[in-house]
């Protein structure tokens, strides 16, 4: 392997505390919707390493280590489930979490995520899924290669015929389409030229440090075949180069896959089968799961310690929140004069909210230590979650949060104070947030506590809760809004995608935020090779939402949940983002 600077090659008032507790999952349902096994990202076979203000360590305390050894049993279904129908299953069509989960399973990408036994997600290395190598003598123009022999599903009209670079770049025109939810974030890609079947170059407006990274993210270039174009409704069929195909999709109840027997890497799956079923309720969830009809499941932070008690054999793997929870506010063209037009106002919301009770309630975090589990927890930042690590997370207790860590902390009086100074009137504002337990049971509990604290400090709110696919995804998420929301930000596997999301010129920019001093911060970082250079920009960045909280950083996210496997269940690791589907489950295999 080949890499320097420029040249890299890569081969192969409701009872608070109650409410609190309640939420210990928020934000949970997003996070595991991205693992494939109810929910989030992934896990370990050996043992499971933390994140912490000094890095990578080894096994969480008292987190069961998921057994590895032992010789692979090849065959076998694996079940597991999400909360809600995917609003489409085409990537190209909708930002929906469930969308990409599910897309993960039929399409190949570029380059993907490796998740390893023991190593902390946002550490794991970049590797080429259906490309061969990716080399670049200048860091803006790159030459991708992609491998031979790759085959589509033998589903008609398609008929497993070999994945070629201009399915590549057909994939690429569907990304950066006129209405794409995700295009936004290639928009430095200015160029995707085919140059034979199995060669195309990148052309970047500079040098970046993160291309890789973007051809690996489980948001973006999802490759579809040109049939795509008129002679099948991805819409409808899912058919990819991925390692499962999809066999069957009744409204919900199941998506059905089965092992793509073509796939491009001959040792894996090692199951022949996977079903996800749509279970909305929580309790039917759990009683699937201690039925043995569920092999993983994301668990509320009360039912950790009991179900731990009550099946010892079950294994545990925290999941950090890759996810990043907000409070958000409308647009200037949505809202000219709504008070979160004054900084004082955004700065109230902040420290009005309790994140050190949230964290020590909402997580249960005695219960579970007592139980002999432990994780640490961190409060979030914005716009980088704490699952980022120190190598780009700025912790806001810290004295690298400057002036501004003052907004982070609990301070009632000071939010009333900066309320009454700036005359706030007493008219009553929308408060949105996907409702119906979308994001698991905890979400809903925790508006309300954020409801109820706001309310505390002389904030006048309408409970606004809205459907997740009619209303949430295609309008709010868009910051097509008038008022104030309660958010979820994507689990991006890398930084740019929330400077993009959250302060760019993406369509999903929620509170439709452009402020000159972030925008000269996020075009400085993203062409800066020298990494120690780019961190401080994005420490900056960090320092200035801080400042000004153009969005508000609260807490489910920023300490973990915890995901129960079955004993069967053997092989489980943790990507990051949303595709485990194609970097954890095939190395799933059941010890039955």
């Amino acid at each position: 392997m080949q890499d320097t600077m420029w040249s890299r090659t890569v081969r192969g008032k409701v009872g608070r505390r109650s409410l609190l507790r309640g939420a210990g999952l928020a934000g949970a349902g997003l996070a595991g919707a991205a693992l494939l096994g109810c929910g989030s990202d992934d896990d370990t076979p050996t043992a499971t390493s933390t994140a912490t203000a000094g890095g990578t360590q080894g096994p969480a305390t008292g987190a069961t280590a998921t057994p590895g050894g032992g010789e692979v049993k090849r065959g076998g279904l694996y079940r597991h489930s999400i909360t809600n129908d995917p609003p489409t299953i085409d990537p190209y069509r909708n930002a929906s979490a469930n969308t990409k989960t599910v897309s993960a399973h039929s399409y190949s990408r570029l380059y993907r995520i490796n998740p390893q036994p023991g190593v902390q997600p946002y550490d794991a290395e970049i590797i080429p899924d259906v490309a061969e190598s990716a080399e670049s003598e200048d860091g803006q123009h790159w030459v991708v290669k992609l491998k031979q022999g790759v085959k589509f599903h033998n589903v008609a009209p398609v008929r497993g015929r070999e994945l070629n670079a201009a399915d590549v770049a057909f994939s690429f025109q569907r990304l950066t389409a006129e209405g794409s939810p995700n295009g936004a974030a290639v928009s430095y890609i200015t160029g995707v030229e085919a140059l034979d079947d199995y060669t195309l170059e990148f052309t970047l407006d500079g040098p970046s440090p993160s291309f890789l990274e973007t051809l690996s993210d489980a948001n973006l270039l999802f490759i579809q075949p040109v049939e795509a174009d008129g002679d099948f409704d991805p819409a409808l069929q899912a058919i990819g180069s991925g390692p499962w195909v999809l066999d069957e999709y009744l409204v919900s109840q199941s998506l059905k896959y089965s092992r793509h027997p073509e796939y491009h890497d001959a040792d894996v799956p090692y199951l022949d089968n996977v079903e996800t079923f749509i279970i909305p309720e929580y309790a039917n969830r759990m009683a699937q799961f201690q039925a043995g009809s569920l092999q993983s499941m994301t668990v509320t932070s009360d039912d950790v310690p009991l179900l731990r008690r009550d099946e010892p054999d079950v294994q545990w793997v925290p999941i950090p929140g890759g996810t990043l929870n907000f409070v958000g506010f409308s647009g200037e063209d949505r809202d000219p004069t709504a008070p979160w037009r004054d900084e004082r106002f955004r700065r109230a919301v902040s420290m009005a909210i309790d994140r050190a009770g949230q964290m020590e309630f909402g997580f249960n975090l005695q219960a579970i230590t007592d139980a002999g589990l432990h994780y640490p927890v961190m409060w979030n930042n914005c716009p980088v979650p704490a699952s980022f690590g120190p190598q780009w997370w700025v912790d806001p207790q810290s004295e690298e949060q400057g002036e501004s860590a003052a907004y982070f902390e609990f301070n009632p009086e000071e939010a009333s104070a900066l309320l009454q100074a700036m005359g706030l009137g007493n008219d009553p504002i929308n408060f949105h947030y996907a409702g119906n337990n979308h994001y698991g049971p905890g979400f809903d509990r925790l508006a309300q506590v954020v409801f109820a604290w706001l309310g505390d400090v002389g904030v006048r709110l309408e409970n606004a809760p809205q459907d997740y696919n009619s209303t949430y995804i295609t309008q709010t998420f868009r910051g097509d809004f008038n008022g104030m929301m309660l958010g979820v930000e994507t689990p991006f596997p890398e930084i740019n995608g929330y400077f993009n999301r959250m302060f760019g010129d993406d369509i999903s920019n929620h509170g439709r935020v452009h402020d000159s001093i972030m925008d000269d911060l996020i075009a400085k970082q993203r062409h800066e090779m020298d990494e120690p250079t780019r961190r401080e920009f994005v420490a900056e960045m960090q320092r200035r939402n801080g400042d000004q909280m153009f969005y508000v950083p609260v807490q489910p996210s920023g300490g973990a949940v915890w995901e129960a496997f079955q004993p069967e269940v053997r092989g489980v690791r943790r990507t990051r983002g949303y595709g485990a589907a194609a970097e954890n489950v095939p190395y799933y295999w059941l010890d039955v």
